[in-house]
């Protein structure tokens, strides 16, 4: 096992269990959406931004230098949590606290799913109702712009 992902790997589980709501609705999905526009936007983040409710997009965003691709990596990010029931990253540093390659050793359809940070699941005490997810930066900034949003969310719940 690699130290530094396992200590890693231990606070994206942390995350979780903290980063969990009573209820969300699509009006959450809104200000969630919304919060995390407003903030990609002051620091001028060429990111796309997602937020889904089961099967069903509930908002998306598209900022200025982000394009189709991003929205492609959100999907592949997004089947990463539905198989996996874990933020892209966390699934990520797993496999390599294991010592292991996602990318290989997963043996699933790069073309679909991608362990790449910047997805992450919406929690309703303790069950996945959904994801939020921002592509267009290096994974740990797509995670983090994202945890961002939902800490600052919840504060203001």
């Amino acid at each position: 096992m690699h130290t530094d992902d396992l200590a890693h790997l231990q606070t994206l589980l942390e995350q979780e269990r903290t980063l969990q709501f009573d209820a969300f609705s699509h009006d959450d999905a809104w200000m969630l959406g919304t919060r995390l526009r407003t903030l990609a936007a002051e620091q001028t983040l060429p990111v796309a931004i997602a937020i889904m409710l089961g099967d069903q997009r509930v908002f998306h965003a598209g900022l200025a230098g982000a394009s189709a691709d991003n929205d492609g990596w959100l999907e592949r990010k997004f089947a990463v949590v539905r198989r996996y029931g874990h933020s892209s990253l966390a699934v990520g540093v797993e496999f390599r606290s294991r010592g292991v390659d996602f990318d290989v050793d997963s043996r699933l359809d790069l073309t679909r799913f991608a362990a790449h940070g910047g997805a992450f699941p919406l929690f309703v005490r303790g069950s996945i109702v959904g994801m939020v997810g921002v592509s267009g930066l290096p994974q740990l900034d797509d995670h983090a712009l994202v945890v961002e949003a939902l800490g600052a969310h919840l504060a203001s719940a």
